[in-house]
């Protein structure tokens, strides 16, 4: 997967905010309620998109690369073993 840039991931976010906006506009309307279901699944679609987005981008620029000082401030005062038991807590919690 290619890297995100900072723009990449909030554009997907701003994405995101419009689709759910838009459920919420679905469901003052009175639309169909498979409709709404549909729209929903592709807004969890996109959450799914944008938490590998994101968690790739963790791996690559806080655990993979810590040490280099290129790594998020937040990181680089943690050890390898305390980032990685991020990455778990992060995993257990998206695939639930």
């Amino acid at each position: 997967m290619a890297k995100s840039s900072g723009r990449q991931i909030k554009a997907r976010v701003n994405r995101i905010a419009g689709q759910v906006n838009g459920i919420g506009r679905m469901v003052d309307e009175g639309r169909y309620c498979i409709d709404i279901l549909n729209q929903i699944a592709a807004a969890r679609s996109a959450l799914d998109a944008l938490g590998v987005a994101l968690l790739t981008r963790h791996l690559e620029h806080c655990v993979l690369a810590h040490g280099t000082g290129s790594e998020h401030e937040t990181a680089r005062s943690m050890s390898r073993e305390e980032l990685l038991g991020e990455v778990q807590t992060a995993l257990a919690r998206f695939l639930r």
